[in-house]
């Protein structure tokens, strides 16, 4: 009787997870609130970028006049970094909920906050969460690109000398995701 209420638990949590991704992605526009502009920070420079030039630069490569004072004093390659935003972690989107809404998943969005926030810092976690499920939604994969498009409000900050070890943060989600469904079945006793 313990093991099937158990069971029946289980079951009601990952219908309420998917629940939720349902409604949330239900309730989303193209007109709700995703992220218009990147506030590009490296050291003590910062420069304000529309999304979509930092999308045409994954997709095409150009460099937008918005862009170009970050890359002459960042000394980063557009080459470089447009391969940053576009490597995907192939990661199951309702998995992701679940560990995103765990103790682990709470330690792993502090991570990606170091390098990609809100201005006030107050709402970090949440935002990175909702960026995160709604990025891996479409396709199961998420990108800094996409996190950077899903992100919930208009201005996101990236730091932008960091952009390697946030993607870095991105493939120890996947590991982490990984090693939690590995040992789920011995926490829940089944």
């Amino acid at each position: 009787m313990k093991v099937l209420k158990h069971k029946l638990l289980r079951i009601n949590h990952w219908l309420m997870s998917v629940g939720a991704i349902v409604v949330f992605l239900g309730s989303w526009t193209p007109g709700a609130i995703a992220a218009e502009r990147v506030i590009l920070k490296y050291r003590i420079f910062q420069n304000s970028v529309a999304v979509s030039d930092l999308t045409t630069l994954a997709e095409t490569g150009e460099v937008s006049d918005e862009l170009k004072p970050y890359f002459r004093l960042s000394r980063q390659e557009p080459e470089k970094v447009r391969e940053i935003l576009n490597q995907t972690v192939d990661v199951d989107v309702v998995t992701l909920d679940r560990v995103l809404n765990s103790f682990a998943g709470d330690f792993i969005l502090e991570r990606l906050n170091q390098y990609i926030y809100t201005e006030s810092r107050e709402a970090d976690t949440q935002a990175m969460r909702a960026a995160l499920v709604l990025s891996a939604s479409k396709d199961n994969k998420v990108s800094l690109l996409e996190v950077t498009q899903n992100y919930p409000t208009q201005d996101v900050y990236i730091d932008g000398d960091r952009l390697e070890e946030a993607y870095d943060q991105l493939t120890l989600l996947r590991g982490s995701v990984e090693n939690l469904l590995e040992r789920l079945p011995n926490f829940l006793g089944g």
